[in-house]
């Protein structure tokens, strides 16, 4: 088994390589892979010391299996390639995620639809798998209608120069910027970039993203998308209408069974989900759970998970294993 990590020197590339130590994924060959600028950089991993490759060696070194976070146009020149040589490339953009061949795939909800001639495999965007994570038993149970979502997302799904941004002006520093205004003490309506619709291309992944990993076009989704001075992870304020009516009590039942969630909502305590206390963890944080009273058949909740983990490398290194474990990774008769 020879895996390689695509943008292994980038937040969620280093995040990938944190959650293959951690869940012990077993390689007998680990490929490194950067931009050109970061080829020959030297990274550790497991007490060994790797050099960072370029792309092309990459593909030339033939690996079984590719984690991709490099940028959309990295994934779109670069995926079919390796694609090509038969590698399973796993890719953390938002380049194939709506492309009709491609499967975007939270393994939970339907990694059943993975199958051997699946070379390409979308990480659907990190604030659609926490809030489809929570939704996913509830819909099986009640059937979703409508959602609406409000997002507070974290710093860190910008990447490192977000990060800088912030630590800088919370620091009185003058540095690089990459938001339109400043990040400190302030919360920006705006992550990615507007579409004709006045919605922002990251909300509108989450509506169309919810549809395409359900495979059901009937569910209604409206979604704001807000950036906030904020490390750990993300935040969203959920509500939701169901054809059935629910409840209450029988939802945080189901939640607090449910694989990959964590139910904290005992508001008398103050016990409700934080991104400080996300972060580093791979489970989907669940709490405000309550009814509606507006509305019929209608819930809203407070999901709280870490981007870089199961918003992204997790789930990612999670479809490695389900290819893994059910023999899907292998090539199909290319010659290797």
């Amino acid at each position: 088994m020879k895996i390689a990590v695509v943008g292994a020197t980038g937040l969620v590339g280093g995040e990938m390589l944190k959650v293959l130590d951690e869940r012990n994924v077993q390689f007998d060959e680990l490929l490194l892979v950067a931009s050109a600028r970061s080829a020959g950089k030297k990274m550790s991993f497991k007490g060994k010391e790797y050099t960072v490759i370029t792309l092309e060696e990459a593909v030339e070194a033939k690996p079984d299996l590719a984690l991709f976070s490099a940028g959309g146009n990295t994934s779109l020149e670069w995926a079919p390639k390796f694609e090509e040589i038969g590698t399973v490339v796993i890719d953390n953009s938002s380049a194939w995620r709506m492309n009709d061949r491609i499967k975007l795939i939270v393994p939970e909800i339907n990694g059943h639809e993975l199958k051997i001639d699946h070379r390409i495999i979308a990480n659907p965007n990190c604030s659609t798998i926490q809030m489809v994570m929570a939704l996913a038993p509830l819909h099986k149970k009640y059937k979703m209608q409508r959602i609406v979502v409000s997002t507070y997302q974290s710093v860190t799904g910008t990447g490192k120069a977000a990060v800088d941004q912030l630590m800088d002006e919370r620091a009185g520093k003058v540095g690089e910027k990459v938001y339109p205004h400043p990040i400190d003490m302030n919360a920006l309506p705006h992550i990615d970039v507007f579409m004709e619709n006045d919605y922002t291309k990251e909300e509108m992944k989450m509506v169309n993203e919810t549809k395409k990993i359900f495979s059901d076009n009937s569910i209604g989704l409206s979604a704001t998308c807000v950036r906030l001075p904020v490390m750990g992870g993300h935040s969203e304020s959920v509500n939701v209408t169901f054809e059935n009516d629910f409840d209450v009590a029988e939802v945080k039942e189901i939640l607090a069974n449910t694989p990959g969630v964590v139910l904290q909502d005992d508001p008398k305590n103050n016990l409700y989900p934080l991104p400080l206390n996300a972060h580093g963890k791979d489970e989907v944080f669940v709490g405000r759970i309550r009814r509606d009273e507006s509305a019929a058949n209608t819930l809203n909740m407070w999901i709280v998970a870490d981007n870089l983990r199961k918003g992204a490398a997790t789930n990612a290194v999670q479809i490695a294993e389900y290819m893994i474990e059910h023999s899907l990774v292998h090539p199909y008769g290319i010659e290797r």
